[in-house]
């Protein structure tokens, strides 16, 4: 008997945490049904939520009444007929209790996902953008932010946070830059309100984004989903990371000679530093006496800041770092990062910039790896629209040294978790399409990577429950540094993984091979990104059959004598090789293993290669490396033939 009560009472619980509106009696909405929502135009709509058991619930929406009877456990849904574009309304839902949603309008909703290049937000971008950012806004584009939430046991029916917000100068940063410029253009074609849920995570592989039934064929990331399932053990790895770290840490403070106290002694003005060596910054201090080491390296330079620049509001921009560091001043802190990525761009008040001698210092903390300051990015002071360059000469002299620090253990980012919280829950939400940002996390294991892709957007599909809906994905873009030799290529053998999804039907894929930078794995160019992916949805969804849209790609190839015929669709009137130069990018193979650069040339929607040496081509390659950048083969629209390898 008592096993039976608390069977129950686990059960009630349970009701309650699943269907909060189930014993209160109230009607109450998921997250994604408030104030300022994007309901899709021109579709029937399923507008669900819960009461208590067996509750009537009306609607009242542009003078019409909808009713329906929750069910026992509480839930209910109504469905609206289909709407067209506009706004804004009211939706009224009234059981015991009474709750309005206002500012509703009907346009076209967007899901966007993926990893950190769909996360990345406007602010990243900022100053890239600064007039679009400073523009009135765009109050007909809105974003309704997913929490970034995981959980390994249940799939979850509601979100426990979240709102819509409508893109304004105070708000505009906080959006998902490409799906910012994604809503834009189709703004701009449709005008058409456009809602994106952002529903995207930074560092992400494939696997965490698909259900647990979708894992079944995948073993191994099913048997990680189930592991991960027992509470005990995510709070051991936690706990050992979070003492490991610490530790490091803690242990790194008491050597490090800069600190007095725990204050920055190295970071103040007076300091003699006449006795430390110097190096050029932008560089990696494993080029320096001090060697390929880990811990803290402190640098110094005296800066001379005209009458014009003292006293006003500035800009300290340090490029990017590896990994953390804390930036002074004239001895005041402005600025601090803790990982590698974004870039270092410290504001600072009026009250810290004098005339003549300043000195900024730089505490730069590396755990792992090479620690320094990325080249190609930008180093200056700036105030009153002059800017001091700060590459060149640094005083630097290392605080402390420590062994490696082994990364922490993501549990986040482990199968299925981030579709049970962040994925699940939008299921019931109609919306026209998806837009994807992601794979750079699964670049060191790139084979299978389609097939789990297209599993996950096949059951995807299947749990909407819309058919097949468009799924837009970008192909990732160029990265890291450009080699001389065609060589082997994890980034590439993922692309191709990416162009092989294009078997799924209504998918398209933004080539962004052109759009990357070899130093930066979050490319700052989203505007472009964002383009290309509106270009698919305007033919794939909006109904411009003729826009020239996708890529070039291969469609079908013949191996001959010392050749290879390759022809391509999407290549318009004929295929170019952009800046009038030779096809570059090609390289054949006699074997399979060994390629060799090789000659072209474009006729039509066909690409003739050869090598003179190479008698029996044997396996072809096109742009295949983690940054392609002599690849040259675009479609007279302006977009650049996808990277690709075909094989006899």
């Amino acid at each position: 008997r008592v096993a039976f009560k608390q069977a129950l009472n686990i059960l009630t619980l349970a009701v309650i945490l699943l269907h909060p509106g189930a014993l209160s009696g109230q009607v109450k909405l998921p997250r994604l049904i408030s104030d300022g929502a994007v309901l899709q135009r021109d579709d029937s709509l399923k507008l669900w939520g819960w009461a208590g058991a067996n509750e009537r619930v009306r609607l009242d929406f542009k003078q019409e009444r909808y009713e329906t009877q929750a069910s026992p456990s509480g839930e209910w849904a109504i469905v609206l007929p289909p709407q067209p574009a506009g706004g804004p309304y009211s939706l009224r839902f009234t059981a015991s209790n009474e709750v309005t949603v206002e500012d509703v309008w009907f346009g076209d909703v967007w899901l966007c996902s993926g990893q950190s290049n769909m996360e990345l937000t406007m602010e990243r971008v900022k100053e890239k953008y600064s007039s679009l950012v400073a523009a009135p806004g765009s109050p007909m584009i809105r974003q309704f932010l997913v929490p970034d939430k995981y959980d390994f046991k249940r799939e979850y029916d509601g979100l426990d946070d979240g709102a819509w917000v409508a893109a304004a100068p105070e708000t505009i940063l906080g959006f998902t830059a490409v799906g910012y410029f994604f809503a834009r253009e189709i703004y701009e074609q449709t005008g058409a309100p456009v809602g994106l849920i952002n529903a995207a995570l930074g560092g992400s592989p494939v696997e965490s984004w698909m259900s647990e039934s979708a894992l079944r064929d995948f073993p191994e990331a099913y048997a990680e989903l189930q592991r991960f399932k027992d509470d005990k053990l995510i709070d051991s790895i936690e706990a050992a990371d979070k003492a490991r770290i610490g530790a490091w840490y803690d242990s790194l403070n008491a050597k490090d000679q800069g600190l007095s106290n725990g204050s920055p002694a190295w970071a103040a003005p007076g300091l003699d530093d006449s006795s430390w060596p110097q190096m050029d910054i932008p560089g990696f201090w494993a080029q320096q006496a001090i060697g390929d080491t880990n811990g803290v390296v402190w640098f110094r330079r005296v800066v001379e800041v005209p009458a014009r620049m003292a006293g006003q509001p500035a800009l300290l921009w340090m490029g990017t770092i590896v990994d953390q560091d804390f930036a002074y001043v004239n001895g005041k802190q402005v600025g601090t990062t803790g990982y590698k990525y974004p870039p270092r761009r410290y504001y600072f008040d009026g009250a810290v910039l004098k005339e003549g001698q300043n000195t900024i210092a730089l505490r730069v903390v590396n755990s792992l790896g090479q620690g320094g300051f990325i080249t190609d990015k930008p180093y200056f002071l700036a105030a009153a629209g002059d800017t001091l360059d700060l590459q060149g000469a640094w005083k630097y002299k290392a605080g402390a040294f420590m062994p490696p620090l082994q990364p922490q253990t993501f549990i986040r980012w482990k199968p299925g978790g981030l579709y049970n919280r962040m994925i699940h829950p939008l299921r019931n939400f109609r919306i026209k399409g998806v837009i994807w940002y992601q794979g750079e996390s699964n670049t060191e294991r790139p084979e299978g990577y389609s097939r789990a892709f297209s599993t996950m957007i096949e059951d995807w599909r299947r749990r909407w429950g819309q058919g097949d809906f468009p799924f837009l994905y970008v192909q990732l873009a160029n990265f890291m540094e450009a080699r001389s030799q065609p060589t082997e290529s994890q980034w590439a053998a993922l692309r191709q993984e990416q162009l092989e999804t294009l078997a799924i039907p209504n998918t398209g894929m933004a080539v962004t091979a052109d759009l990357g930078a070899w130093n930066d794995i979050h490319p700052m160019d989203k505007q472009s990104v964002g383009r290309r992916l509106a270009l698919l949805a305007r033919k794939m969804a909006y109904g411009e059959a003729e826009l020239a849209a996708e890529s070039p790609k291969p469609v079908s190839y013949k191996f001959g004598r010392k050749k290879v015929c390759i022809r391509f669709d999407h290549a318009g009137s004929g295929l170019v090789a952009k800046g009038g130069s030779p096809i570059q990018g090609m390289a054949l193979s006699a074997d399979g293993l060994l390629f060799r650069w090789a000659k072209c040339r474009a006729r039509g929607n066909k690409v003739v290669v050869w090598h003179p040496e190479i008698k029996h081509p044997a396996a072809l390659r096109y742009a295949w490396a983690d940054n392609p950048d002599t690849a040259n083969l675009y479609a007279p629209s302006g977009l650049p033939a996808t990277p690709f390898e075909i094989r006899k």
